[in-house]
């Protein structure tokens, strides 16, 4: 199946810096080690690559602990990219940083310039539409703005609810196929896929819900037996990668890349 929510030719990745045990976490249990997380980022940048994309692997910042979930910085559309304000003010200049490299491959970047705040986390982009879910690091203003210029390129912008606790939309969801969303029961329950075919993540294997589909691949978390095996059972071809440091840091497999 062939689709740009999907289907990529290009991925950017951003090495971890030594500065991630300062990075932003919602509870702190532990932090993340960065040899581990080093060997982990190598396993899913080879994982991306394996698909035959060509995958830019960016050098650290040690100004910026969590710039290596870059995700959080734009949203990259086969129209062009646009450039988030994140809702974390330690992450606003991580856009910055990332934008000379967009700018290289696209000849249309727009930038949410107002006074709401936007993150890549927040944003899953379907067969059929833009979800964005409010969160602490999305409000109203910001996806608002995003609306404006994603509505310019052909773009439906639909707002949904991150349930209470959870980060970003999609720590509890993931797009498996253009019309197949692998979800949390307690995100699904909000109606927000109504029309979609989900696939429930089993119980205690939440985590495992944030995972990309790229290319003939779904990436995901390690240590989710179960989740692995459902979603084999359902016609993906699964890569598991260690996610043990990053989710010390609240980040997954959607969270490491821009795809596009």
């Amino acid at each position: 199946m062939s689709h740009p929510s999907i289907t990529f030719d290009h991925a950017i990745t951003r090495r971890p810096a030594k500065s991630i045990v300062d990075g932003l976490r919602a509870i702190d249990i532990g932090a993340p080690d960065y040899d581990g997380m080093i060997r982990a980022h190598d396993a899913y940048v080879a994982a991306l690559r394996s698909t035959g994309a060509d995958v830019r692997v960016l050098d650290p910042i040690e100004a910026f602990p969590d710039a290596q979930f870059v995700e959080d910085t734009a949203l990259c559309l086969p129209q062009g990219a646009i450039l988030m304000h994140p809702g974390a003010p330690s992450r606003v200049g991580e856009v910055q940083e990332m934008a000379p490299h967009l700018r290289e491959i696209y000849t249309d970047i727009r930038s949410i310039q107002g006074g709401g705040h936007i993150e890549g986390g927040d944003i899953l982009v379907t067969g059929r539409e833009i979800l964005v879910g409010l969160s602490d690091r999305t409000n109203a203003a910001g996806v608002a703005e995003l609306e404006t210029i994603a509505h310019d390129w052909g773009h439906t912008v639909r707002t949904v609810i991150t349930p209470p606790g959870v980060l970003h939309f999609k720590t509890d969801c993931s797009l498996m196929d253009p019309e197949t969303i692998l979800s949390t029961r307690k995100l699904d329950a909000s109606g927000c896929f109504d029309g979609y075919r989900v696939l429930h993540v089993p119980d205690g294997e939440e985590a495992a819900a944030n995972a990309i589909r790229f290319n003939d691949l779904v990436i995901m978390a390690d240590g989710f037996p179960r989740t692995a095996e459902m979603l084999f059972r359902a016609g993906f071809k699964v890569v598991a990668i260690d996610n043990t440091d990053c989710a010390k840091l609240d980040g997954g497999m959607s969270c490491l890349s821009l795809r596009f």
